[in-house]
């Protein structure tokens, strides 16, 4: 049987994650803010769950209906299908969010779409009330200019919680964000990728993940593994599959260093538990005393923003002093991601490419750089 699918992702993720869906083999069909719409089969329930490195969760859409009124919406919400997927005793909370739409008041669309899954729940089974104390199957609702789409919720725990970092430093990096920027990146064997502000070791860690191919949740469970309308060898073929696909003569290194030595504690931690402590080495050393050693290199970091670390002005500061030191690394690419609209005019250089992203609900600038900066590449406050 095929279904209707919707993966959503951080704001600016969207290419990336419908490239992972595109290379599963599953048709997408709409691309919207933070989230993608794609076809598949039932196993694509179980492998996108395990394999899709930059979405955040994995619903089935139930169904879609105009809500113009909560008339339209009762009557579209009960006349949709959930005995297909909602068993007799199952509970199913409702959560949701509106979006440039008549409707707004987030605990009056819960209701009414609550009490249109009961009845057609009650209609489907003959009750006359719902037992609700069985499985439990999360029900979201997402309108957006007054077209409703139903969604059941397949993953559970958010996917970007891959299992590997129970404890993180004051300003932890969203792993799913972590690896887009490793994707961007570019990574290959031959050239030394360094993150010198590793904090707990996220985006090493998700370096070392996609370098040897391994799947993201490979080591957690999903909500979906409880519902009864899907199959449970599904569960066992994708993580099958994905253990096959992992390469076990990945031939590469990464560094993971910071000046905070319990940052690097907990980061050797978090490596121990994602498997990838051949390939991470970590160590105790200040952003701004590292060298080439006279090899190929690309760094990836997210440098504090003066919000929850630092003050506005000791980030500033720590961004001129990147600039000049990083200037001394030869022909290496680097990659800074950031919040402040000011980064290049205090790094001291005019980025190569920028790619705006949001860290949770802060917006980005993703710096690139990839050129031998020439003289011309100065500004003074202005992008040329």
């Amino acid at each position: 049987m095929n279904y209707i699918f919707v993966a959503t992702c951080l704001f600016g993720l969207e290419k990336l994650l419908g490239e992972e869906i595109d290379a599963l083999g599953y048709n997408r069909i709409e691309t919207i803010d933070g989230r993608v719409r794609f076809t598949g089969d039932e196993n694509a329930v179980a492998r996108c769950n395990i394999m899709l490195r930059t979405a955040e969760r994995l619903f089935i859409e139930v169904g879609r209906t105009p809500a113009y009124t909560f008339d339209d919406l009762f009557e579209g919400v009960r006349n949709m299908p959930w005995e297909d997927y909602i068993g007799r005793d199952d509970a199913f909370p409702v959560s949701g969010h509106s979006v440039k739409s008549v409707l707004t008041s987030i605990p009056a669309l819960q209701s009414v779409v609550q009490k249109a899954i009961a009845e057609r729940h009650k209609w489907a089974y003959d009750l006359d009330w719902c037992p609700a104390n069985a499985t439990k199957m999360q029900i979201e609702f997402f309108i957006l200019k007054d077209q409703a789409s139903l969604l059941l919720d397949l993953s559970g725990v958010a996917l970007h919680k891959r299992g590997y970092r129970p404890v993180s430093n004051a300003a932890p990096l969203r792993e799913t964000l972590a690896s887009a920027l490793v994707k961007i990146s570019r990574p290959r064997e031959d050239v030394l990728f360094w993150d010198p502000m590793c904090g707990s070791g996220t985006i090493p860690i998700e370096a070392a993940m996609l370098m040897a191919n391994i799947s993201p949740g490979i080591s957690r469970s999903f909500a979906a593994e409880e519902y009864d309308f899907l199959p449970l060898n599904i569960w066992k073929n994708a993580r099958d599959e994905a253990k096959s696909l992992q390469k076990a003569d990945a031939d590469f290194e990464i560094y993971a260093s910071d000046i905070d030595f319990d940052a690097i504690r907990i980061t050797r931690d978090n490596c121990r538990r994602a498997g990838v402590t051949k390939y991470v080495k970590a160590f105790v050393r200040d952003a701004l005393e590292i060298t080439t050693g006279g090899r190929r290199g690309t760094i990836v970091c997210n440098p504090p923003y003066g919000e929850r670390l630092f003050t506005s002005e000791q980030a500033e500061e720590l961004y001129r002093k990147m600039g000049r030191h990083f200037e001394q690394l030869d022909n290496w690419q680097i990659y800074i991601l950031s919040s402040n609209e000011q980064f290049e005019r205090l790094y001291g250089r005019k980025a190569d490419k920028v790619r705006k992203l949001y860290n949770g609900m802060i917006k980005c600038g993703y710096y690139q750089f990839f050129k031998k900066r020439e003289v011309s590449d100065h500004i003074n406050g202005k992008r040329n």
